[in-house]
């Protein structure tokens, strides 16, 4: 990758929402058709490497990775428990590192692999950085993919095995994999709900967790009327928060695991109202008309994300709209962390409520590591995955199949978890260049459209429908520009 390309990378990225703990970059590789439209060039597709040079970068990744075991060929505790050598590990949890997590979880590692040292550096803007970091080419022997182009995984990385067998012992390995091959592994999953006060729902006499958006209207609005909490905090002021909401648009809003990956783009009409309470449509409208009815804080401009943290810890919070990850940092806010629950986004679809579950930032191995080194971390990998239980600490789902989960998803119990399904072969950059031409940035840091919606519902400059028809008629153009058929 070229460096001009990664800066211009690092700049969207830095935008980016996740369903990621770091509040930076979603496990999903930004496109050329992206990058050129943030250098201000033509979004025509342009192939930056010949056919020839991939076949070479191929061949130089096997020798390579030649003598050096796959992530399943190792058994913990058995396998390499006299190698000795140094390895880095770039991550972005800061918090995790000031307070002590870290140190605590290299500690217990070194209990079983006392040669291995591991030096963990979290970096404050990871999005950002870590891409500099990997053009650069001296960011160590570990990482948190950022956000490149799935095509280029092998360029930095080396395979971790093959996708159809990395998948019988793992959860949510697809979102980083290529032709087949693994290249990383989710520290945890998340699932995408709603951060809620057990506490102010009570105080609020609300006896059942809502199920559709007209019962969640309607919960806000008792907390409202009988509480002095604030019933919907939208952490407008953060930006990245609001793209949460796009984490809801397939799965959960209509059932469907194969919609974002490979309907979405064909859709001639995503954003119509079905009329049942499903769909985007409805799913936006719930932001809409929680704004609109005073549901929300008296000046969403001035939300600040780490003090919401304490406030719905201390009950002046009833509900927030974030992936699972957040549920332990609430729980940690304060005294009340046992009144923090998390609950499945208020949509039915036909009698079922769907909850999606997918990985978050992923562990990668450098492929330009020494053989031991390399050794060396995926043993690191494979002992954080499945042996650590940093995932259930964290309150997140565990990427190892056999992994315990935390008590918090005992509420997910009655509803379908999914995962989204890749997209069809060759197809796999069509939303990338649909969020580029669009300007529409769907789970790629599309927080500004997301704020359009407050903003509209406060002031009373747009209507809802008039916002929907606009992304319709960005959306339709941009299948045109790109020549996408329109098939659903």
């Amino acid at each position: 990758m070229k460096l001009k390309k990664v800066i211009a990378l690092s700049l969207a990225a830095a935008m980016t929402f996740s369903l990621v703990a770091c509040g930076g970059a979603k496990d999903e590789a930004s496109t050329e058709t992206e990058t050129k439209k943030e250098e201000g060039g033509s979004t025509e597709t342009e192939e930056e490497t010949p056919a020839e040079t991939e076949e070479t970068d191929s061949a130089e990744t096997e020798a390579q990775t030649e003598g050096v075991p796959g992530y399943l060929d190792i058994t913990l505790g058995e396998d390499y428990t006299d190698l000795t050598t140094t390895i880095k590990f770039l991550h972005c949890r800061t918090d995790r590192e000031a307070d002590g997590t870290m140190e605590a979880l290299l500690a217990e590692f070194n209990k079983e692999y006392p040669n291995i040292t591991v030096e963990a550096e979290a970096l404050t803007d990871y999005a950002q950085d870590a891409l500099l970091r990997l053009s650069a080419g001296d960011w160590g022997d570990v990482m948190w993919i950022p956000a490149i182009e799935t095509k280029e995984l092998s360029t930095y990385f080396m395979p971790l095995g093959s996708l159809e067998d990395m998948s019988q012992e793992l959860n949510f390995v697809s979102s980083w994999s290529y032709d087949g091959i693994s290249y990383g592994i989710p520290v945890w999953g998340n699932a995408q709900g709603i951060v809620y006060n057990k506490a102010v729902f009570e105080a609020a006499g609300i006896t059942e967790l809502p199920k559709t958006p007209d019962e969640f209207i309607a919960a806000l609005q008792a907390i409202k009327d009988n509480t002095d909490a604030i019933p919907l905090y939208t952490n407008y002021a953060a930006g990245w928060t609001m793209g949460a909401w796009d984490a809801y648009l397939g799965v959960v809003s209509n059932g469907d695991d194969t919609y974002m990956n490979q309907k979405f783009v064909h859709t001639a009409e995503p954003f119509k109202n079905n009329g049942d309470g499903t769909g985007a449509y409805a799913l936006y409208k719930i932001l809409f008309d929680a704004v609109e009815q005073g549901l929300i804080e008296d000046d969403y401009a001035t939300t600040d994300w780490e003090g919401c943290k304490g406030m719905i810890n201390n009950g002046e919070i009833g509900t927030m709209v974030l992936g699972s990850w957040a549920f332990s940092q609430m729980v940690e806010a304060g005294e009340h962390g046992d009144d923090i629950g998390y609950m499945p986004f208020p949509m039915t679809v036909n009698g079922s409520q769907y909850v999606l579950a997918g990985g978050d930032y992923n562990y990668a191995v450098n492929v330009s590591s020494s053989d031991d080194n390399k050794i060396a971390s995926l043993i690191f990998i494979k002992w954080m995955i499945e042996k650590s239980d940093w995932n259930y600490s964290e309150g997140c789902y565990s990427t190892y199949k056999e992994g315990k989960n935390p008590e918090m998803y005992s509420a997910f119990d009655t509803c379908i978890m999914l995962t989204d399904i890749p997209a069809l072969e060759g197809e796999e950059t069509l939303l990338g260049e649909m969020n580029a031409e669009s300007e529409l940035s769907f789970n790629a840091g599309g927080d500004m459209k997301v704020q359009r919606i407050v903003e509209a519902a406060s002031t009373g400059s747009e209507s809802f429908d008039d916002i929907m028809s606009d992304w319709t008629s960005a959306w339709n153009d941009a299948q045109e520009s790109l020549g996408i058929e329109v098939t659903y």
